[in-house]
């Protein structure tokens, strides 16, 4: 394992207790994942696919072992600093786009912003710029409603990179989208990791999508890696 990988796990294990019956999660999980990567996770429900995104991500802790983001110990960070490198470190998409309805495109993607501190106008100006990046200008001033389920998922994206974070979780980006549309959206996150170095982590059941646009696909059964494939 690279010493000096991005982002690092060794031992990760999370097991959930539900009176006497524990579920074990993730087990054992050592991964090493490199800045500027593209890496697609992959298996079948329930092999601990989403859990390892949400340990990424913050939301939730490990019951052993540790992740390291650049060297720090996220999974010993306070509720204050974890809430901080959520918001400057890590940017995430879902499934469900979760869009506030009543707020225009704009508003979504300026929305984060405003627990940053930062200025009305720079919030306009700065989610302009990035509806611009994933080719969403145009509809700026559109509802959810008035969008399609591509256009949406693309305000989520926008909104999720905001922050210029340096990590863009993906959990099954593509669910709830049409075949053709998923993969415009994947190409959307495959040009912002080439061409902003932006490392990317996406969960998907599509292994022709993460063979496509992946450079490395991380395979789960049963909370394990049971294959780390290299694709380019």
């Amino acid at each position: 394992m690279n010493s000096d990988s991005f982002i690092k796990t060794e031992d990760l294990t999370r097991i959930y207790s539900s009176g006497t019956i524990q579920v074990v999660a993730l087990k054992d999980v050592s991964l090493s994942f490199d800045q500027g990567q593209f890496f697609g996770v992959t298996g079948a429900s329930g092999s601990g696919k989403s859990t390892l995104m949400n340990l990424l991500a913050g939301l939730d802790r490990p019951s052993s072992g540790s992740i390291r983001v650049q060297g720090k110990l996220i999974s010993e960070l306070d509720k204050d600093e974890l809430a901080l490198y959520r918001r400057h470190q890590v940017g995430m998409i879902f499934q469900s786009f979760n869009l506030v309805s009543s707020y225009t495109a704009l508003e979504n993607v300026a929305f984060p912003l405003l627990f940053a501190g930062v200025a009305k106008k720079e919030r306009a100006k700065r989610a302009e710029q990035m509806l611009e990046k994933v080719g969403l200008y145009p509809r700026k001033d559109h509802r959810p409603p008035e969008l399609s389920g591509g256009e949406q998922q693309r305000v989520a994206i926008a909104r999720a990179l905001i922050n210029q974070p340096k990590i863009l979780l993906a959990d099954e980006p593509t669910g709830n989208l049409d075949s053709k549309t998923s993969s415009r959206i994947v190409q959307t996150l495959s040009e912002l990791n080439k061409k902003q170095g932006l490392t990317v982590i996406m969960i998907s059941h599509e292994e022709s999508l993460l063979d496509e646009f992946a450079d490395d696909v991380i395979h789960l059964r049963d909370g394990k890696v049971i294959q780390e494939e290299r694709i380019r």
